[in-house]
């Protein structure tokens, strides 16, 4: 139960709610920076810290597991002690991971400061719910797609700024940026987001939080190392088998607990359920471009279609489909608010396939592949402004956190597996250029392809999604009045 009045009907906020989404949003960019600060200097990395690739390369899995693990916590607590407290604890382990990754002269050190940066993922998720909690209903759509396409924005646009100070100065200044950006969002929220009256109360769920940490840390292991360690290995497979006991513990556990991390039982409402799953897939597919367009841009021309760029001119060509996803928010939630979130996931779904479609057949110059990118950035900004509007359509006010929280975890869980698709792929269909070996042109219009097979899954997810009323119906079935939810009919008209 909410401890305060989550109507909505009535607050009042002292700040002008469109500097409130302009901090949360700056706020949700400084975080996604985190994923993508380091990937310029991964390949520098054993010869400056003296250690293999293999160690290095925990650089990058500690934050997934990290970021993973912290997520759906950090939503239960900010539904617990406030939404707008937990944010600023992620930025203090943002801050805290940036500094230490700062001043790292061993590998040790960095996986230290890459964990303590993944623990700060919690940031969009709890930034679109306390936009629920504290903004006017009629600011909440567009307010919310802002939001939500933050994580791309911040995954496009760090590759090109970390690009640049990488090749200009030393790397640990990208560590520096990022804990002053961490310090400047800290303060604006500080100053200009108000806190949430609503708290559920009760007690924190301890045993859905180690069995769920288990669960993910073994599942995105397997998922991320599988290649390297062979999927056959005995390593892998017994993370699988360890990653299988562990969810089912956690599911019998949860639906046990009261007070649950993650209430499965509102989790397998068709709402929540089928825009979960979207969610996987949309993961899935707005990561296989960032595996593709990169290594096509530097590969050499001997290759016969490798485009011959620098990093930096790689990074820059990304950076567009960045733009187009905070760009296209307002339509975003224009369709939103006419024609609800539903029909605004679907519409992005085929967008992003149409996208893909393009890729397959033309990435021969470097303005088709910034074209291709900025339409793939329209689909995905489309589709990730759709789905915190769904499930907050579907969950109490009191759960927003959690469930939003629930939700970046699933489109995390997409990516990950993209990469891991994406590299067996591009492991197995080689050439040879001189001494090195390089994926062929077949292998990265497969992975091309495999994203608008996975944009045209998720169209065929969202179908089954439930208009709003349905959903309300159901809410009502299980003792929830859905009109304590912020997208009810006066803000969604129709949810598709």
């Amino acid at each position: 139960m909410a401890t305060a009045d989550d109507s909505g009907t009535d607050r009042q906020i002292d700040a002008n709610p469109t500097v409130i989404v302009a901090v949360l949003a700056f706020s949700g960019v400084v975080a996604a920076l985190m994923h993508t600060v380091i990937i310029p200097v991964i390949p520098q990395l054993p010869g400056l810290l003296n250690a293999s690739a293999a160690d290095t390369a925990w650089a990058i899995t500690a934050t997934l597991l990290a970021a993973a693990v912290s997520v759906p916590m950090m939503g239960r607590l900010g539904d617990m002690f406030g939404k707008r407290r937990m944010l600023l604890v992620c930025f203090a382990l943002l801050v805290a991971g940036s500094f230490v990754c700062a001043v790292a002269t061993d590998v040790l050190t960095l996986i230290v400061g890459r964990s303590l940066q993944g623990l700060s993922a919690g940031v969009i998720p709890l930034g679109i719910s306390i936009m629920r909690d504290v903004l006017p209903s009629k600011k909440l759509p567009g307010a919310v797609a802002t939001m939500s396409s933050s994580l791309g924005v911040g995954g496009a646009l760090g590759l090109p700024i970390a690009a640049l100070i990488a090749e200009y100065s030393s790397w640990h200044v990208l560590f520096w940026t990022s804990g002053a950006l961490g310090i400047v969002a800290a303060g604006l929220v500080i100053l200009v987001v108000p806190e949430s009256t609503i708290r559920t109360g009760g007690t924190f769920d301890f045993g859905g939080a180690l069995s769920l940490s288990v669960t993910l840390i073994t599942l995105l292991l397997v998922i991320s190392k599988g290649g390297s360690w062979g999927w056959t290995s005995s390593t892998t497979m017994v993370l699988a088998m360890v990653f299988v006991l562990a969810f089912v513990v956690w599911v019998w556990w949860e639906l046990r607990v009261p007070g649950p991390l993650v209430d499965l039982r509102v989790s397998t409402r068709p709402q929540v359920l089928f825009t979960n799953m979207a969610s996987i897939v949309i993961g899935f597919a707005m990561f296989a471009m960032s595996l593709v367009f990169p290594q096509v841009l530097q590969l050499p021309a001997a290759t016969g279609y490798g485009l011959e760029k620098s990093m930096l001119v790689a990074g820059l060509a990304m950076a567009p489909s960045g733009i187009m996803m905070m760009m296209i928010s307002p339509v975003s939630a224009r369709i939103t608010t006419a024609r609800g979130p539903k029909t605004t996931l679907m519409c992005g779904a085929v967008v992003i396939a149409v996208g893909y479609g393009g890729g397959v057949l033309f990435m021969h110059s470097l303005w088709q592949l910034v074209l291709i990118s900025m339409i793939i950035g329209v689909g995905v900004g489309l589709a990730y402004g759709a789905m915190p509007a769904l499930i907050m359509g579907a969950v109490p006010t009191s759960e927003t956190g959690a469930a939003n929280s629930f939700n970046t975890l699933m489109r995390s869980l997409g990516t990950s597996s993209a990469s891991a698709i994406a590299g067996v792929i591009l492991a197995q269909m080689t050439m040879s250029l001189g001494s090195v070996t390089v994926p062929t042109e077949n292998a990265f219009r497969i992975v091309m392809a495999s994203g608008a097979g996975a944009a045209l899954v998720a169209f065929g997810i969202a179908w089954f999604i439930p208009k709003f009323g349905a959903a309300s119906a159901d809410l009502e079935a299980n003792g929830t009045d859905p009109h304590k939810s912020d997208l009810d009919e006066d803000s969604l008209s129709s949810a598709g």
